[in-house]
């Protein structure tokens, strides 16, 4: 296995390309009880539209999280007990791009490893099994729908955009699951769950060799070609709504603004691209930004108030988030400083203090077995090493976030919901 060192963060992978394309990259965790596995395959709720061998496939919205509910099935018994049996806490998750799996347990990590290997190469899907699956997962779709932060940010994706898929709820509607066929799973099982469309990242005090040994015996060695995927017509840089409102049952009206930005490239400059956008929103909008304490101070907000800068395979915004009884005020401010920004740029000082405070954060989260895993893979997955980011960050200059700022807040690019 191939050892790379980051000195800038005291880290260090094992990591081995498998004959089947397959990454394979462990993170020491020396004296940790815990262990972790997360097996991610880059297929998430977006991707409905594809070409495999020449064959363009259409599949019904929500296909990726009904797949991800399916994987558990195994021919002998449900892979849940096999783990318990084993002392193993598994998961899963879908989400716009990616569908990961993942458990965590203090022994018996080899057999576990087994047993999620099996499950996420073993499918298993009868007709009645799916038919039973979709009474659960419509009940999980009408539980998103009776909250309103999840019909919030929905909304405002359906706003913003025009074509991208990223405008339909992960989990898809009733109706969309509701065409949903076992044959349909089988195709994308076939299209995305292979080896070379997969990376696996192990956390813990593991040796890396016997790992990859039995990773390479349990997995097949060919591989295979991976689906071309649409994603519909380039976005133009103007929302599809600029405006939208749903009535629900809530103390006070929230409320989702978003401006949309050019989506950026793979590799390093989606990562720089991220960090700026981020950036971005603290000096416009962050807590420790002069807008934040005047809207709270005058009432205008409350603690539950965020920006961030969100990015999925051709989709890129800044996000304002938070509940307000004048939405529209808000929107008015935030607006004006920006033009301020444009106008008079912001301190060095303010720059420096917020790069360091961002870095910060990032060393910090590495503690997170799931999230460091998570984030390795999905940068993976995005043509970057996620390991990278302290060399990334010290690329940024207070130029770049203003011309973010300026590019990207103004009226003609904001929706709101």
């Amino acid at each position: 296995m191939n050892i790379k060192e980051f000195p800038r963060l005291g880290e260090r992978y094992c990591e081995e390309r498998l004959e089947n394309g397959m990454l394979l990259r462990v993170i020491p965790r020396k004296d940790f009880v815990k262990k972790y596995a997360f097996l991610a395959v880059d297929f998430g709720s977006i991707d409905t539209d594809f070409t495999l061998d020449g064959k363009r496939y259409i599949m019904p919205d929500g296909i990726a999280h009904y797949l991800e509910h399916k994987m558990f099935d195994l021919p002998e018994e449900d892979a849940t007990n096999l783990f318990a049996a084993h002392g193993g806490s598994p998961n899963a998750f879908t989400d716009y791009s990616m569908t990961a799996y993942y458990f965590s347990c203090t022994d018996e990590f080899e057999e576990n490893l087994r047993i999620l290997l099996k499950m996420v190469l073993t499918p298993y899907f009868t007709q009645q099994s799916v038919e039973k699956e979709r009474g659960i997962i419509a009940q999980e779709i009408r539980m998103y729908e009776d909250n309103p932060f999840s019909r919030l940010c929905e909304d405002q994706f359906a706003a913003v955009f025009s074509s991208h898929p990223v405008r339909v709820p992960i989990a898809g509607t009733v109706e969309s699951i509701g065409k949903i066929t076992a044959e349909m799973l089988y195709d994308c099982f076939r299209a995305f769950y292979q080896p070379s469309n997969m990376m696996l990242c192990i956390m813990g005090d593991v040796e890396p060799e016997p790992i990859c040994d039995l990773v390479r015996d349990l997995m097949p060695n060919e591989a295979r070609p991976v689906p071309q995927r649409n994603y519909g017509e380039k976005e133009q840089m103007v929302c599809f709504r600029r405006r939208t409102e749903r009535r629900m049952q809530v103390s006070m009206p929230s409320f989702a603004i978003a401006f949309k930005s050019e989506s950026a490239a793979r590799g390093e400059e989606l990562m720089r691209t991220g960090i700026i956008g981020d950036l971005a929103a603290e000096i416009l909008c962050g807590e420790s930004s002069e807008l934040y304490l005047r809207l709270y101070e005058q009432g205008l907000i409350d603690a539950d108030f965020s920006a961030a800068f969100e990015g999925v395979k051709d989709m890129c915004l800044l996000a304002v988030t938070g509940d307000s009884a004048d939405p529209e005020r808000v929107l008015r401010e935030i607006l004006a400083e920006a033009d301020r920004i444009r106008a008079e740029g912001f301190p060095q000082s303010q720059f420096d203090r917020l790069l360091r405070s961002a870095l910060g954060r990032r060393i910090r989260d590495l503690d997170s077995f799931e999230g460091t895993c998570y984030r390795n893979c999905s940068y993976h997955f995005d043509g970057v090493d996620y390991f990278r980011f302290p060399e990334i960050y010290a690329s940024i200059t207070p130029e770049m976030v203003r011309e973010f700022l300026s590019r990207v807040v103004n009226e003609q690019r904001s929706s709101m919901s």
